[in-house]
């Protein structure tokens, strides 16, 4: 059993979340997680809600509310809407707390004395009309190394390389149109040249391991090529002091926001750990395992614009924090940090053949679309049609489709029949005669899905997963129609009705666990069907707690994971009641794809 960190991109709170941000982080690491929990490993999935940065201001202002206001109401609706996805964070919480502040600064004192902080005076971008910062992600212009048009000021996604906003021709605020205006001002930089070698060896390691997606490996190679110092810290009053004598007590000097929440996997970890009876417990995650032990391994879940954070900004904090950069440098309080496993990162997901836009209206929230569909008709869409490894469409035309023709007329179809077959026929889980070859081999097939469905999931193929498991359950639907068990109406016949409504109900409760990771909230809805529980996927809940360290109170999402069955069958018990089932998908009425465009506007 090894140690399995699933460091969850942190969602960032200037609005609600929209699908195609759940698409690339929340429904893959859950599917992720909940897999290796029932496969035996000990996982521990963090994430939380990102709250600094010049956006959360703009947003602020917008709506009237402080900083801290803003922050407080979409930290609680962005948790709400990720509990309501299923997703089953150990512990999701948020940048502003006291916590967390205390583990960026740790993190950059470590950093700092062995050398990897660089002050220099550089250039700012302020906005002319309000004086105010802007960040680099609000500036774009051309990009002055492939002269692609569009790029932002921290870097192009065309070329992939890192830039400066004063670098770009001819750059624009994306706030309000303006052409900025560059000061000179006092910032440290992370020595990126100096930690080249060893995240050069990293990525070479990871790319013969052959588990990296592709894209993302190649993508964080070629970032390393055009390699250097970056700014850390920024001209803003919201956000996380410098703890050094001169900046802790300039209230417009804060770390940059992506410096802050990347380290915010590690601040949750301690979090969680903090909030347990072992306060050290998160080091058996973040710590290389003692020899002879199972590694501890650790993925990163995000969207591809935030690949170069992951594979190089934030493996760089951790190797200068270890000291295993150009300059050396000794260990820390936190000690010998691991760089990530694997950073899985998914594409792009569009709507209507549209980048999400709110301003547009080409958006739908995820707790509008939850409002209005089932959660686990939005999961199995992810799963099957997600952004895996290219970009994918979000349509309501074939969002209707994949519900009513796969989840409702397959795999619903398939447990309803068997559930009210039973209850009709015997009222309980009948008992198993003489089993014949079509009996045995659908019954290979259910129990072959484990083996097949649970390589492809620990590998990040959700979409060769779920296809797999859904060929299972066509082959189970057609085992269903060969045996025809409405036929045997004979009293001659009845063990054979027996044993075949038998094979029927443990295929089921097979297939229910291979898909529980993909569709948890129905997996339940299944189990109770079959005269269970209904607790085989646990759910997470919010639970509000105090501040660890004397600050504001605030909600997280937290559960206890640990009753979900082991992935492999679980004979059904014999004699457990089965009553006729009520429907666990709702078929959609395709009038509703209209409904949903004019929505959008047409």
């Amino acid at each position: 059993m090894s140690t399995v960190l699933s460091a969850v991109a942190w969602p960032y709170a200037n609005g609600p979340r929209h699908i195609g941000h759940v698409a690339g982080f929340g429904v893959p690491s859950d599917v992720f997680s909940r897999y290796m929990r029932m496969a035996g490993h000990d996982v521990l999935m963090v994430s939380g809600s990102d709250e600094h940065g010049t956006p959360i201001l703009i947003a602020a202002d917008e709506a009237g509310l402080t900083p801290q206001e803003l922050a407080d109401r979409n930290h609680r609706l962005i948790a709400e809407d990720l509990v309501a996805l299923g997703c089953s964070y150990d512990l999701y919480t948020r940048t502003t707390t006291r916590n967390h502040h205390a583990v960026v600064q740790e993190l950059f004192r470590g950093v700092y004395d062995n050398g990897y902080f660089v002050e220099r005076t550089t250039y700012g971008a302020i906005s002319p009309s309000t004086g105010r910062t802007l960040p680099d992600r609000y500036i774009e212009g051309t990009c002055p190394i492939c002269k692609t048009p569009g790029a932002r000021g921290d870097q192009c996604d065309a070329c992939g390389n890192q830039l400066d906003p004063a670098d770009l021709i001819d750059p624009v605020s994306k706030i309000n149109g303006e052409t900025p205006e560059f000061i000179e001002t006092q910032h440290f930089f992370l020595d990126l040249p100096a930690l080249a070698e060893a995240l050069g060896a990293w990525l070479d390691e990871r790319e013969a391991t052959g588990l990296w997606r592709p894209n993302v490996i190649r993508f964080s190679q070629n970032i390393l090529k055009e390699i250097r110092p970056r700014s850390m810290t920024r001209d803003i009053d919201w956000g996380i002091a410098v703890p050094l004598e001169g900046w802790a007590e300039n209230p417009t000097k804060k770390f940059y926001v992506w410096f802050d929440a990347v380290v915010g996997y590690l601040s949750a970890s301690i979090e969680w750990a903090r909030r347990t009876e072992d306060p050290e417990a998160w080091r058996r995650w973040w710590n290389p395992a003692p020899h002879g032990e199972d590694e501890a391994l650790s993925y990163y879940f995000m969207g591809k614009d935030n690949i170069t954070f992951h594979s190089q900004i934030w493996p760089a904090e951790l190797l200068a924090y270890s000291g295993k950069g150009a300059h050396g440098g000794t260990l820390h309080s936190y000690g010998d940090l691991n760089l990530p496993t694997e950073v899985v990162s998914s594409e792009f997901l569009t709507m209507e053949g549209k980048k999400f836009s709110s301003s547009k209206r080409v958006v739908i929230y995820v707790r509008d679309l939850l409002a209005r569909y089932q959660p686990d008709a939005f999961r199995y869409f992810v799963a099957a049609a997600g952004p895996e490894a290219q970009d994918a469409d979000f349509t309501w035309s074939e969002f209707v489709r994949r519900t009513n023709d796969e989840l409702v007329a397959g795999w619903g179809n398939l447990v309803s029949r068997t559930a009210t077959l039973v209850a009709k026929n015997f009222g309980e889980i009948p008992a198993a005669g003489d089993l014949e070859p079509i009996d045995e081999a659908v019954l290979a097939t259910c129990e072959q899905a484990f083996a097949r469905v649970g390589d492809l999931l620990g590998h990040h193929r959700l979409k060769a997963g779920i296809n797999e498991a859904m060929r299972a359950v066509g082959e189970v639907n057609k085992y269903v129609t060969d045996t025809a068990p409405w036929t045997l109406k004979d009293e001659s016949q009845r063990e054979r009705l027996a044993t075949v409504l038998h094979v029927m109900t443990q295929c089921v409760a097979d297939l229910n666990l291979v898909l529980s990771p993909f569709l948890p909230l129905s997996a339940n809805e299944v189990d109770r069907a079959l005269g269970g529980t209904g607790e085989i996927a646990p759910m997470p809940r919010i639970d509000e707690v105090e501040d660890l360290d004397g600050g504001a109170g605030y909600p997280v999402i937290t559960g206890d994971y640990s009753g979900a069955p082991s992935w492999g069958r679980h004979p059904v018990v014999v004699g457990t009641p089965v009553s006729k089932p009520a429907p666990v998908f709702r078929k959609l009425d395709v009038a509703l794809i209209d409904e949903e465009l004019e929505r959008l506007g047409g």
